[in-house]
């Protein structure tokens, strides 16, 4: 163990649920059980040691087209002790509405950056944000001009300040993985946030080109 280090890592899952993103969903759904131990067996391999695993699901539509956009675990959940509460969360997605592009991805990202992360100074941590979408999003200033039902508080009304939220995390911990169309704002982001990885998804294909092995190889390397 001495030659490990150890790590207490959030991981929060961003998923556009509009109907295209069916295959996502689905993948998701029957990897969520499997997802802490392939975490764990990746960073073993790694010999890097996973303290504290801990799990949040935001999951957006849009705003403007759907009655209720928005499912979100209220907080993080411990996957070592608590792993059937995130599977049970996670069964009840469903993909569907969405409407015509775009959709309100970006303040689906606002509210996976506005999590409860773990914030103890002393502990080597990871905040990763997973975004998953196959379609464009509503700039963030469209709120200002018609503020449709539902809409959460305190979101930023820019990219300047969807921006900020980011970089009030830790730039040694932060970690952003996004899997989204190259169009603005998600190639905008995916270029000049820093700690970012980038993966231009083909829009209307459900990013069934990105496997779940992929995802984790990923994740398992932002730690």
């Amino acid at each position: 163990m001495a030659n490990r280090l150890a790590y207490f890592v959030d991981i929060v899952l961003v998923i556009d649920s509009t109907a295209s993103m069916r295959p996502v969903i689905n993948r998701v759904k029957s990897q969520a059980l499997e997802f802490h131990g392939k975490i764990m067996g990746r960073m073993e391999a790694k010999k890097k040691v996973i303290n504290r695993l801990r799990m949040r699901v935001v999951s957006f539509r849009d705003f403007w087209a759907d009655r209720e956009p928005i499912k979100a675990m209220p907080d993080f959940i411990d996957m070592k002790t608590d792993a059937d509460q995130f599977d049970s969360f996670v069964n009840e997605l469903w993909a569907d509405g969405g409407g015509d592009e775009p959709e309100s991805g970006l303040e689906g990202l606002a509210l996976g950056l506005q999590s409860p992360w773990f914030k103890n100074p002393r502990s080597k941590k990871r905040n990763i944000v997973v975004l998953w979408t196959d379609a464009t999003a509503h700039p963030l200033e469209r709120a200002k001009e018609s503020m449709p039902p539902n809409y959460p508080e305190n979101m930023p009304g820019n990219l300047d300040e969807l921006t900020d939220l980011w970089e009030e995390l830790p730039v040694t911990s932060r970690r952003l993985l996004l899997y989204a169309p190259d169009t603005q704002p998600w190639n905008q982001i995916g270029h000049n946030w820093d700690q970012t990885i980038y993966f231009p998804s083909i829009a209307g294909e459900g990013l069934a080109e990105h496997d779940m092995d992929t995802i984790l190889e990923a994740i398992g390397n932002s730690i």
